[in-house]
């Protein structure tokens, strides 16, 4: 596909397939935009109707970044008006991670920032090397942290993820895995044998009762996920009714 966003493998067993699949932004920090997260998202839906597919590693194409967040240059050019489809468009391929029936794994290396943080968070777990650095920077260019950052207080716990958003700092893996943001951390070959093991693991899992729990996982989160969500997208809007994004992201751009 000449505009495609996720190159995947397909491993067959006998049990089922498994693919292999990486994200490519902007640059080498893997930047994404609406443009960018909607062709994501129609690549992933079609990755999701492979028949009998029983996992999904999602990765970055980039050593350096599983994805770095939004391209603030597509940030700084919203309004009020556009602003709400942008933030949506994460929303969306975060919501199509969350609704697959199989388990879909991030492989994390790199910076995972922002909208590439939200897009962790909605895998079933998250595991990675030495390499990665997490963050959720969105205040730091005069924004809200929204639409699937409402996932990071059950993975982290409340006060960390104020902090975090807060902050809006970066924390390395180490402190990652210390607060439960990663399941687990791997170098090298051992992460090959990890993601082997992962895979065995769910292989032998029955793939309908695999697809139920997926299921129950959701209902477990309620009504008040899709109020929150609602709620973010709001707030996103709204922050554009201000200078203060244009103001902070030129800052950025300037020192």
């Amino acid at each position: 596909m000449t505009n495609s966003r996720i190159s995947w493998v397909q491993k067959k067993y006998a049990e089922g397939v498994v693919v292999n699949a990486k994200m490519s932004g902007d640059k080498t920090l893997n930047l994404v935009d609406q443009s960018i997260l909607e062709t994501m998202t129609c690549e992933l839906k079609k990755i999701l109707e492979i028949d009998n597919l029983r996992c999904v590693f999602l990765s970055g194409s980039s050593e350096k970044a599983f994805i770095g967040g939004a391209n603030l240059k597509s940030l700084n050019a919203l309004e009020v008006a556009t602003a709400e489809k942008f933030i949506s468009s994460i929303h969306h391929f975060c919501e199509t991670i969350l609704h697959a029936r199989v388990p879909v794994i991030a492989v994390l290396k790199g910076y995972c920032l922002g909208a590439g943080l939200e897009i962790a968070a909605s895998c079933d777990f998250r595991i990675g090397d030495s390499s990665v650095f997490c963050g959720m920077p969105e205040v730091r260019v005069g924004v809200p942290s929204v639409v699937e950052a409402v996932l990071l207080p059950e993975l982290v716990g409340w006060g960390k993820a104020r902090e975090l958003m807060l902050r809006g700092n970066i924390i390395d893996a180490k402190e990652c895995q210390r607060i439960g943001l990663i399941e687990h951390l791997e170098d090298g070959e051992k992460l090959d044998v990890l993601l082997n093991e992962i895979t065995a693991d769910i292989l032998s899992g029955g793939p309908k009762a695999i697809a139920s729990q997926k299921l129950l996982f959701r209902d477990w989160k309620g009504s008040q996920y899709g109020n929150a969500i609602r709620s973010g997208v709001d707030a996103f809007v709204k922050a554009y009714e201000t200078e203060e994004p244009k103001i902070k992201i030129n800052n950025f751009f300037n020192n």
